[in-house]
């Protein structure tokens, strides 16, 4: 994994600066993120942690989903997509630039960084021989599937939960990373977790989340949907399109609570010390990198580079761009999440 180990050491010396430097620049960066990234190159185209334990081989899933974190097993072979993305020359990968710590733009060097990043320039090394090989497309939370569908990308790679209703319309690898839903709010606030002390409170969630279905779910009397009044409000107050536009609105004081992954809310946590994460996580949800639904060569490609990117126990790629990004906010993580793969 050419270079994994030099990025992320080098991402351990920059920071943001200070709260209010932090504020403006997430302003700014989600007015930006409909805007194509490109580096390399101009584009052609327009919570606790599983510990360590061996993969296991799991039947093919029926029509039933029950358990999709079960992809194909790792290949190095060839296939449609990879001779698509090496006839390019460049992989696109579909990923976040306002996500502090997972992949968001050094405001002080204009590059993209984190550990979503980390993991795209190991894919881009392993197909291409170069882990700078890469077009960043900066896409909002609402349109990852669409982005895939649509062959805007070839992967996504922003902390994009595994899960049955997902897998109806894209594929993923396996697990690199376990996270879960956890509250968000001030340090005064008398709120205290995902529970009755949401009633009536304004809950920001970003579109097509999994923290807004937990919320459809069980709401315990939040006020998390935007509906309309009859008046000029602002239909994204509590739903929005990117996830950090929920930090924005609670530091203005336009809602109460954010509710989403606690891997995120860890690194929003880390901007602004005047918010902090409330009660315990209350769902178990594991990141996966998305392709196109049946791209099955390029799946079973990025599960050969996690297989090599966990591999090496604590000087593991993986362990070392941990360490570099994420063990500041959630520390205790000792290995990746194990793979699962189907037998077929």
């Amino acid at each position: 994994m050419t270079g994994v180990k030099d990025w992320a050491a080098r991402g351990r010396l920059r920071g943001w600066g200070g709260v209010t430097g932090m504020a403006v620049a997430c302003a700014l960066t989600a007015s930006l993120t409909l805007l194509p990234l490109s580096h390399g190159g101009a584009d052609p185209f327009g919570v606790n942690t599983a510990g360590p334990g061996a993969a296991s081989a799991l039947p093919a899933r029926a029509d039933a989903c029950t358990d999709p974190e079960a992809s194909l097993p790792p290949s190095s072979a060839g296939g449609p997509s990879i001779e698509k993305i090496r006839k390019r020359g460049k992989l696109i990968a579909g990923v976040d630039q306002n996500s502090f710590r997972w992949g968001y733009r050094n405001p002080d060097t204009g590059t993209l960084e984190g550990f979503d990043i980390d993991l795209v320039r190991a894919i881009a090394g392993n197909i291409l021989g170069d882990p700078d090989a890469v077009i960043f497309r900066a896409i909002p939370t609402n349109q990852r599937i669409a982005a895939l569908e649509h062959d805007r990308v070839d992967v996504v790679v922003r902390t994009m939960t595994i899960n049955c209703k997902r897998l109806d319309q894209v594929s993923f690898s396996t697990a690199y990373f376990q996270a879960g839903q956890q509250v968000l709010a001030p340090k005064e606030s008398a709120i205290t977790g995902y529970d009755s002390s949401l009633k009536g409170k304004r809950v920001c969630t970003a579109e097509g989340s999994t923290a807004y279905e937990a919320l459809e779910k069980q709401s315990y009397g939040a006020v998390f949907k935007d509906e309309s009044d009859g008046t000029e409000r602002d239909k994204d107050q509590l739903t929005v399109p990117n996830q950090l536009d929920c930090l924005v609105r609670l530091q203005l004081g336009e809602v109460d609570a954010v509710v989403t992954d606690n891997a995120l809310a860890a690194g929003q946590a880390a901007q602004d010390p005047a918010v902090v994460l409330k009660g315990a996580p209350f769902t178990t949800e594991y990141y996966g990198v998305a392709t196109k639904k049946g791209a099955n060569d390029l799946v079973a490609r990025v599960n050969a580079v996690l297989d090599d990117y966990r591999r090496g126990g604590k000087d593991s790629d993986w362990m070392v761009s941990y360490r570099a990004w994420l063990a500041t906010g959630l520390p205790g993580i000792e290995a990746p999440p194990a793979p699962k793969y189907r037998s077929n």
